[in-house]
């Protein structure tokens, strides 16, 4: 009987940035998801530094209950029960 693991949702983030859409389909993966892999297409940035700052963005929205990990252009958040920030 296999084990049943929750999913890593994945979104990307394109040219366009962080739009509102954006966002809202972020908020939404939460609600059935600990976990959502963002990953940065290179169209939206090649620096490191620009990623890092998506990251820093998009856990402002999000709140305290969030972390985050950088793994080169790919951003993991995870939603956690109690503040951690």
């Amino acid at each position: 009987m296999p084990r049943s693991t929750p999913q890593i949702a994945t979104i990307q983030i394109g040219k366009n940035g962080l739009t509102e859409n954006f966002f809202e389909t972020l908020e939404g993966y939460f609600k059935r998801h600990l976990s959502v892999k963002v990953i940065v297409l290179k169209s939206a940035s090649h620096e490191r530094a620009k990623i890092k700052e998506y990251g820093d963005k998009i856990l402002e929205r999000l709140g305290n209950n969030y972390t985050s990990r950088t793994i080169g252009f790919t951003i993991i958040f995870k939603k956690w029960r109690k503040p951690v920030r």
